[in-house]
């Protein structure tokens, strides 16, 4: 088994609603993304013989997702009121609303998915939310 890692970084703000301790309120993170990929053969011929992807293709659709998230305020959707939305938007700041509770696990999972969309053979996606704490999702095969 072939096994590739790359990593990438975004800072974003977030909070968790309905939580009952300080992640109640909004703050932010450095989060710090690790994607392994991995596979049986290696490409066979032409430009990318030898390679189990090309790594300047597999950095460049992991920073794609980092970049998407890079100094935004991340929420769930329907946790704000529309109005608060609203607000935020008419001063300018950069939001993105996600499907799911905004935790270091959805996170890894998130972004496995979107890696998976791309057609890239992912393994696990390993999110940082502090240096010391991380969400491992690894992907059943």
């Amino acid at each position: 088994m072939y096994k590739l890692k790359t990593n990438a970084s975004f800072d974003s703000a977030h909070f968790l609603a309905g939580y009952d301790g300080k992640c109640a309120n909004i703050h932010g993170h450095t989060w710090n993304i690790e994607v392994t990929v991995s596979g049986e053969e290696l490409i066979s011929s032409g430009q990318e013989r030898g390679m189990l992807i090309d790594f300047s293709e597999l950095k460049k659709l992991v920073r794609s997702i980092a970049d998407s998230l890079d100094h935004t305020f991340i929420y769930e959707t329907g946790s704000l009121r529309d109005t608060t939305v609203a607000a935020l938007e008419s001063e300018g700041f950069k939001l993105t609303a996600v499907a799911f509770r905004p935790t270091a696990e959805n996170f890894a999972r998130y972004i496995s998915d979107r890696l998976t969309q791309n057609g890239l053979p992912v393994s696990s996606v390993t999110v940082y939310e502090t240096k010391d704490n991380c969400a491992v999702y690894e992907v059943e095969k």
